[in-house]
């Protein structure tokens, strides 16, 4: 009996050292005290945090807003807003539960907020830009846009930065602060339906009645050109070498290749003005010499 009594006195005293070990201060933060007991709350009270934030978002974004018909960008901004305030409220309540006074933190807190604000301006302004652009969506993945001198579309927003794949297979990684700061072209806002202006001269010989008619067959046979609406020509000017007209075209499969639909139809346009002898100036200047003039008074020697 004696031995059994020594060995339950032997393991109350490695208990109770060892619960010493976790209750023994090891420094003071305010009037609050640390020990290892709360360092270790604090490890596995996060850890659980953590996982338990990257579950509801996935379940938010995954299955919630997925049923709601929500974009995949607008979903992962919302998804990433909710995990972000789940860690800050359950990081306050983790806190005070461990007996942490606040107001001992208050100081360290406004420090590095301010350095974060200084060194995380450019993310912040990215970030608040990306979550404006995915909500009130002036630009969407598929949009045909022009921003700085970048052309292309676009194939993805995210709430940092947005890609846009140009016409020569290049993706270009644009900060969201551009399209809300700079001025954004985009050529497929309302719908993919875009029209083209096709600028043509004419020689003053030519009927005008005649070089609208070549242009609108061009404009129809041309199997990438809308019938509706309706390419029209336009009659611009009398310029100096040419009477200038202008085909308008609605395309809704070359939003993206406008080059490649003016090329085809200026290949048309040079073809059929071949055919119908159409002729299509170049500028001309008449020189005229003078010879046997007097020169001034003030030439003379």
């Amino acid at each position: 009996m004696e031995s059994v009594k020594s060995i339950w006195e032997n393991i109350f005293d490695f208990l109770t050292n060892v619960g010493e070990i976790f209750t023994t201060t090891l420094f003071s933060l305010g009037k609050s005290e640390i020990s290892m007991g709360t360092i270790l709350y604090f490890v596995l009270s996060f850890v659980i945090l953590i996982w338990l934030s990257k579950r509801f978002r996935n379940l938010l974004v995954d299955k919630i807003l997925a049923k709601a018909g929500m974009e995949q960008g607008a979903r992962n901004s919302i998804g990433l807003m909710a995990k972000v305030m789940l860690i800050f409220v359950g990081a306050i309540f983790i806190i005070q539960s461990a007996g942490i006074d606040m107001s001992s933190l208050s100081l360290l807190a406004g420090a590095l907020g301010v350095g974060i604000g200084f060194g995380l301006q450019n993310i912040t302004d990215n970030f608040i830009s990306g979550i404006i652009i995915l909500f009130e969506k002036p630009i969407k993945v598929g949009d045909r846009i022009v921003v700085s001198d970048i052309e292309g579309d676009v194939i993805n927003i995210s709430v940092r930065a947005t890609t846009i794949l140009t016409n020569e297979n290049v993706s270009i990684i644009v900060p969201n602060s551009e399209f809300i700061s700079s001025r954004v072209i985009n050529w497929s806002h309302n719908d993919r339906n875009i029209r083209f202006d096709i600028p043509v001269g004419v020689s003053y010989k030519e009927d005008p009645t005649e070089v609208k008619k070549v242009l609108l067959k061009v404009a129809e046979e041309n199997t990438h050109v809308l019938k509706h609406p309706e390419p029209f020509v336009f009659f611009d000017e009398f310029g100096d070498s040419s009477l200038n007209f202008t085909l308008a075209v609605w395309t809704s499969t070359h939003t993206d290749k406008p080059r490649r639909l003016k090329t085809e139809l200026y290949f048309s346009i040079f073809e059929k003005f071949k055919e119908k002898g159409i002729e299509i100036p170049f500028p001309q200047r008449d020189v005229y010499i003078k010879s046997n003039v007097e020169p001034t008074p003030q030439l003379k020697k």
